[in-house]
Parts: C-alpha cells; sequence; structure tokens
C-alpha cells in the first residue's frame, strides 16, 4: 500500500499544495491503491523539509517529481510508458515550467494579495490559539514574501504577475485545444500535473483576479472539471 503524506484539505480541495494534489491525482488516474495522511505536521517528518512524499513497503521518497518517476517505472503502469520520446520530452518540461514558474504566480496570489490573504490566514491558521494565531501568520508569510523575492517572482508588479499566469494559461490552453487530454485520448502523467496546478486556480473556493483569470480558459475549466468529476467524486 503506498500512503501519500500531504497538508490538509483547504479550498474545496483535497490538498492545498498543487505539488501534493498533482501526486494524488496521478495515484487515481493510474488506479494505484493508496491511502493519504493529511496534516502539516508531516513536515516534520519529511526527508527534504517539504511536501509531498511516499512510502511504500518501507521505502520513502521525496519530491512529487522523483515520486511520479518511481511511480511510472512500476509495472502495468502506462501513465509514462504509452508516451512516444517526443511526448515525453514536451511532458517533462512543460511540467517543469509549471512548478518552477507556475507555482509562484499561486503562492504570490495566495500569499501577498490583500484581496486573498484572510481566508488564506484563516485556512491555515485559524484554529490557532492565542497568540500564535496572532503571530505565526506574520512569520510565515514573511518566509513567503522572502522566498518569493529569492526566486524571483516577488520582484514583479502585480500586473505583471498577472501577465505571467495570462502567458502561461494562453499556451496551455492552445496545446489542449479540444482535446479531452494533452497527450492521447487517456490520462498521462502530464495530465496529472497540469490539473495539479489548474484545479488550485480553477476549482479551488477562492475567488481572486487570478482565480478570475484562469477560470475564463473554457477548455482548462472544462479538463478540471472533467478529471475531478471522474476521479474525485466519490470522496
Amino acid at each position: 500500500m503506498i500512503t501519500l503524506y500531504g497538508f490538509n484539505e483547504a479550498f474545496g480541495l483535497v490538498d492545498a499544495s498543487p505539488f501534493v494534489l498533482k501526486v494524488d491525482a496521478y495515484l487515481r488516474m493510474a488506479g494505484l491503491e493508496f491511502e493519504r495522511k493529511s496534516a502539516v505536521a508531516n513536515l516534520r517528518t519529511a526527508p527534504k523539509g517539504k511536501l509531498p512524499y511516499i512510502i511504500e513497503n518501507g521505502q520513502t521518497i521525496a519530491d512529487s517529481a522523483f515520486i511520479l518517476d518511481y511511480l511510472n517505472a512500476k509495472p502495468g503502469v502506462t501513465m509514462y510508458a504509452d508516451l512516444c520520446p517526443e511526448q515525453r520530452a514536451q511532458s517533462y518540461l512543460i511540467a517543469k515550467s509549471l512548478d518552477e514558474n507556475l507555482y509562484w504566480c499561486l503562492l504570490y496570489s495566495r500569499w501577498m494579495r490583500d484581496q486573498t490573504w484572510p481566508l488564506t490566514k484563516a485556512t491555515f491558521f485559524g484554529s490557532l490559539p492565542f497568540p500564535l494565531n496572532k503571530l505565526v501568520p506574520v512569520v510565515v508569510r514573511r518566509g513567503v514574501r522572502s522566498a518569493l523575492l529569492k526566486q524571483g517572482m516577488g520582484r514583479h508588479s502585480d500586473t505583471e504577475i498577472q501577465q505571467i499566469l495570462v502567458n502561461t494559461l494562453d499556451s496551455l490552453s492552445i496545446l489542449l485545444g479540444s482535446k479531452t487530454y494533452f497527450m492521447n485520448d487517456k490520462p498521462s502523467v502530464l495530465d496529472a500535473c497540469v490539473f495539479g496546478f489548474l484545479a488550485e486556480f480553477i476549482l479551488a473556493d477562492i475567488d481572486n483576479d487570478f482565480n478570475a483569470i484562469a477560470r475564463r480558459y473554457e477548455n482548462l475549466s472544462a479538463f478540471c472539471r472533467q478529471i475531478h468529476s471522474r476521479f474525485y467524486s466519490h470522496d
């Protein structure tokens, strides 16, 4: 049995992290039996100090990219095996673009914009006792701001970050076109990766400018709704 360690359910999704969500989606799409253990406290046992990680038969694999590599190699799993070499190359580069670019747009939209910060603060820190519920959010938000600056996204204006989001969504929308899935007529590893990120914008119970932009893309919204209906309707 595979055990997936993530954060917590939030914003109407099984996890607030796109990295956890894409692994969760992959496991469902591949038909692999697994259980989820969700708690922020999982960070204390995470081998690399971040989530997700999985454990199977005593073996621990950390980082979503390495987890997907591990799952792709399992006998009988076709999420990667059914792709031709060109599709595998495209999948890798698109997925890395989401990891290294779109993720920071998402982080900024939730943690830095005053439009969304009250909801983010209530979701992640609302259950803390006083005075921690006043102090911890300030410290964590300061850390997120520092990370955004070091990565580079935080040095752009709000308008520029929205444009980066639009550029990515435009590209994904063109790549998907009128297809149900990005590569073949059934889900592949890329679909799990894209869903993990798009759902955090399109399906999340958050109303901000960034989420509104994402929801304007009819084919990307339909892509998310179809996957959610097929693989999450029984949760």
